[in-house]
């Protein structure tokens, strides 16, 4: 197995670890994550970013644009555009049809209680459950 391949795998069973953490507005750490902040932690986990990196999700997609590609695979990035085509939401694509990210929150997510009532947390999805546009940003292929 090269070490793109163990990287890949790496990062998506970290991602995977995080399943049910609570969203919590700027969350950047396992006690409370948005989605910029649980992307990150997962890219630091094997090395892709540095411990000091701190991306908004918009952030994130600039410094990796030359990385866009046309299909999600698993390990990509999913970043979802709003009107404008700014990035205002990210999640790490599992495979072609599922996703898991840090969603349901929102700025007045503050604290986990919050995050439990708003149903706000890493959570499985598939792909086509956020409408809109959306680039995908491949890391290990």
């Amino acid at each position: 197995m090269s070490r793109a391949q163990r990287a890949k795998e790496w990062f998506l069973r970290t991602a995977l670890s995080y399943l049910g953490t609570p969203y919590i507005w700027g969350g950047d750490d396992p006690s409370g994550f948005d989605c910029s902040g649980f992307a990150i932690e997962c890219l630091k986990s094997v090395g892709v970013l540095k411990e000091s990196d701190d991306y908004t999700a918009n952030g994130l997609l600039s410094l990796l644009h030359d990385r866009v590609t046309e299909k999600p695979v698993g390990g990509a990035l999913l970043f979802f555009l709003n009107e404008d085509g700014k990035a205002v939401h990210v999640t790490v694509c599992l495979d072609e049809w599922f996703q898991i990210g840090a969603s349901n929150g929102g700025s007045a997510v503050r604290s986990e209680r919050e995050a439990w009532r708003a149903n706000a947390y890493v959570k499985i999805r598939p792909i086509n459950f956020r409408p809109g546009r959306m680039r995908v940003v491949t890391l290990f292929d």
